[in-house]
């Protein structure tokens, strides 16, 4: 087995990769080369996190070596980072926070790659809302904006975790506090504030297009419907009428004439040019139609008429 061993933890955006060293005179190496061949090499899950606990568990027991031991802390976040690859694996990465919490206690005792690594897995699985909390708490310790990855964190919250989930007031106070003064410069809090301004674009726009405002334009929409159906359906009688007084009236008007008038005017509202030959089936179809109202409604009276 070789003495030392290389990870790469890689994200959207925002990136950690930590190169392990297990130097030989540390007596704890051993427990991570073991749970690194079990993930990457046998791709036996359940085995390289329970390496990685009893490592993690005999780092804790042996707390006074940590002075004589220069790799500790190193060892502790290689045993963690596989660890929280295992549970991933395992598909139990909604454990994973509460699991890391564990193995340090406290959030802000939590190396920033750590912190890291979370956040891409929640943000990954869509659950990114789990770790607003615990990262707000980092990004507020002081311990913690003197570690090397702390930009990287507060860009992973701002981008992954408070703008997608549109807490944009809050977003804006954390970038006029030291948080933000520490993690971005002057180019960069310009950039946030336009992402958050196109955040407040969406959410407004979002607003207006709610379920009730959609119901209150189907139902004014429906009103509007039924009242031209209802102007229609007068229109309709009021036309039926006519005829009819027109039909006891019509006896001592040449019919022929009508017949031509009612053509006329029909050509007159369509504007069909009668010298198209694209209008000769519109005339036949005309011809047709006023044929037969002829018979239904004037054929009677006329017969009659001729008669007498």
């Amino acid at each position: 087995m070789r003495s030392s061993s290389s990870m790469s933890l890689a994200g959207s955006r925002g990136s950690a990769s930590v190169r392990l060293v297990s130097p030989p005179a540390c007596p704890f190496a051993s427990p991570v080369d073991a749970a690194v061949e079990y993930l990457m090499v046998k791709k036996d899950f359940q085995a390289a996190l329970d390496t990685c606990e009893k490592g993690l568990e005999s780092l804790g027991s042996s707390a006074e070596q940590e002075e004589n031991c220069f790799k500790y802390a190193e060892l502790k976040a290689a045993l963690t980072i596989v660890g929280i690859q295992a549970l991933a694996e395992l598909n139990q990465w909604r454990g994973v926070l509460s699991w890391v919490l564990q193995q340090y206690g406290e959030t802000e005792k939590i190396p920033a790659k750590i912190i890291q690594m979370c956040i891409l897995l929640y943000v990954k699985v869509g659950e990114q809302a789990v770790m607003k909390d615990a990262v707000c708490d980092w990004l507020h310790c002081s311990g913690s904006m003197t570690q090397s990855g702390f930009s990287t964190v507060a860009e992973l919250y701002f981008l992954h975790i408070l703008i997608p989930m549109g807490h944009t007031t809050e977003a804006l106070e954390l970038l006029e506090s030291n948080v933000g003064r520490v993690a971005f410069s002057d180019e960069q809090i310009q950039a946030v504030c336009s992402l958050v301004d196109i955040q407040n674009e969406k959410n407004a726009a979002s607003s207006n297009s709610n379920p009730e405002s959609v119901a209150v334009v189907a139902t004014t929409s429906t009103s509007q419907q039924e009242r031209s159906n209802q102007r229609l359906k007068s229109i309709v009688r009021l036309l039926y009428r006519g005829l009819s007084v027109a039909s006891v009236r019509i006896r001592s008007i040449s019919m022929h004439r009508v017949f031509l008038a009612l053509m006329l005017v029909y050509l007159l509202l369509v504007r069909i040019d009668p010298a198209l030959p694209s209008a000769f089936p519109w005339l036949l179809q005309l011809h047709r139609l006023l044929q037969q109202t002829w018979n239904t409604m004037f054929g009677p009276y006329y017969r009659a008429n001729n008669r007498s």
